[in-house]
């Protein structure tokens, strides 16, 4: 949360002139109502098996970059389906910056707290390993940005003969 997977995704997809999608946008879009409501009327599972059913089809998708929401990797079928689909690159933050950087967004249900830093660190030790497990390339964004970070995903893409350079 607040690693700036949308605004890296989509920077990323320009680049390289591929088709943008953030999987949170896709489910509200196809539900007509927003996330918060979502997990107001459906609770998390709920969600969560919205996000799946995108992810699976999503995953399949070819000449695309997608930012996926931040519990993602809490079902075994996403991460099997991500890392079946694609390169996938690891958006790692502080919660000091996500803190930062969330402060002001209400559309984060598992956010709207009175201690959104105690949720923040308990999110970080449960989805950190299962991210790393992944991931094709971890990139550490605090203070940086999200051009720079673009540049390095091109640049390990080259390396990693994903894409000619």
């Amino acid at each position: 949360m607040g690693a700036g997977k949308s605004t890296i995704g989509r920077l990323l997809a320009q680049e390289l002139k591929l088709d943008f999608i953030d999987s949170d946008r896709e489910i509200e879009e196809r539900a007509g109502t927003n996330i918060p409501w979502i997990f107001d009327v459906e609770g998390e599972v709920g969600f969560r098996d919205r996000e799946e059913a995108v992810i699976n089809e999503l995953s399949l998708a070819d000449n695309l970059v997608l930012a996926t929401g931040g519990g993602v990797v809490k079902r075994d079928a996403n991460r099997t389906a991500l890392a079946a689909g694609g390169f996938v690159v690891y958006l790692q933050t502080s919660v000091d910056q996500q803190l930062e950087r969330t402060a002001k967004d209400k559309n984060r249900p598992l956010l709207q707290t009175e201690n959104p830093r105690a949720v923040l660190d308990v999110l970080m030790e449960e989805r950190d390993p299962l991210y790393r497990q992944v991931c094709d390339l971890l990139i550490h964004t605090d203070k940086r940005h999200p051009r720079a970070v673009v540049s390095t995903i091109v640049r390990q893409l080259v390396r990693e003969n994903v894409l000619k350079g």
